[in-house]
């Protein structure tokens, strides 16, 4: 009798550079899933500052080369970990679906030699992991949706709508290195976009002033008073009012963007960081504002992402919208550590079964395609 469900790992990496988060789960023919086990694998200081040179447009392409194999390298060692940790057997996976890390994304078109295109990168070869894991693998789900004039980005809704549905109208609303929302409405087409940095900017000046890779749970932001004055210069950034479907990353929010608006910065180090912390949640607010309040009256938020833990972050949100419930993937009984790894195994599973995959009212891809590059 053949068996209804696939057991699949997903995997991903994103703009925070920190490390690998895996899962492994069945999925159903129905797409309904059931969660085995996880496991994450954090990436060696080293990788990680060469990653993050890379994403600040700093290497060379040797360093692009080698790095597209040693992080193929991490992956498989995170999907051996957690094919042992599950006590399976490698010919137990059907196959792993990675994100793999984005070291550069640029969806908006530049012309060379008369060929315009938008252009994205991830790395971490997806036959380095097929090869060293022994299991099939898919990634490389972004450069199909950009060469049918998306964006390549966000892909995770298609999960949202899957884990949440759209009958009651909601904004799932993630908080990792970029912040993006989902809105999830049957007033409207399902639509999403980057609404700005999330914990990008904030990790900079954490790591810049306090040497920290992060300000766990809001605690310096909490000590410091929002500059009004710095933030409103903070807001001036173009990107805030392009009209989505957009996306954004290192590419623009990077090193040297911290650095130029940090010219105008307050002298205390707290206060720097709780404005740039204030900026990510009126970001986050002014969004709303602009591109979601006018097409559907939302009834609740649910954040997710490392931002869902920064207490003064998530204050100034409730803070922002008022009314609004503010809650979070626990209240929904979904681990959102783990949101995108099985947002990934999903994606995979429609490249297997030749399901389009891309949402294109989120992408602005012309057409639905089916996204994704396997390595037997």
């Amino acid at each position: 009798m053949k068996k209804n469900y696939k057991t699949a790992i997903g995997m991903m990496s994103g703009t925070s550079m920190d490390g690998i988060d895996a899962c492994l789960l069945k999925i159903f023919d129905d797409f309904k899933f059931e969660i085995l086990t996880n496991h994450t694998l954090n990436y060696p200081q080293e990788i990680r500052e060469k990653l993050l040179n890379l994403a600040n447009n700093k290497g060379s392409t040797h360093d692009i080369c080698y790095m597209d194999f040693v992080v193929g390298r991490l992956f498989a060692k995170c999907a051996n970990e957690l094919i042992k940790k599950s006590g399976l057997k490698t010919k137990d996976v059907d196959y792993i679906a990675t994100h793999g890390q984005t070291v550069f994304h640029t969806p908006k078109p530049e012309t060379i030699s008369e060929i315009s295109t938008g252009a994205t990168l991830q790395i971490g070869n997806i036959s380095v992991i097929a090869e060293n894991t022994g299991v099939t693998t898919v990634g490389n789900f972004r450069t199909r949706d950009i060469a049918a004039g998306g964006q390549g980005a966000p892909l995770v809704p298609f999960a949202d709508e899957i884990m949440f549905g759209r009958k009651i109208p909601r904004c799932i609303q993630n908080i990792g290195g970029i912040a993006n929302v989902t809105v999830l409405s049957p007033e409207c087409e399902t639509f999403a976009f980057d609404t700005g940095p999330g914990n990008m900017l904030i990790d900079y000046c954490m790591k810049k002033y306090f040497d920290l890779p992060y300000d766990k749970g809001g605690r310096i932001a909490c000590s410091g008073i929002i500059d009004e004055d710095w933030l409103q210069i903070l807001l001036d950034e173009p990107y805030y009012l392009h009209i989505p479907p957009k996306t954004t990353g290192r590419e623009l929010f990077n090193d040297l963007y911290a650095e130029k608006i940090l010219q105008n910065a307050p002298l205390d180090r707290k206060d720097i960081i709780a404005t740039v912390t204030a900026l990510s949640a009126r970001t986050i607010f002014e969004a709303y504002k602009n591109f979601v309040f006018p097409k559907t009256q939302i009834q609740e938020i649910v954040l997710g992402g490392g931002g869902a833990y920064n207490r003064f972050l998530t204050g100034l949100l409730k803070k922002y919208f008022g009314n609004i419930p503010v809650k979070t993937h626990v209240d929904f009984n979904i681990n959102d550590k783990l949101k995108e790894a099985i947002a990934f195994a999903l994606l995979g599973y429609c490249t297997f079964e030749r399901i389009p995959n891309n949402v294109p009212s989120c992408t602005g891809a012309k057409k639905k395609v089916i996204m994704g590059e396997i390595a037997y």
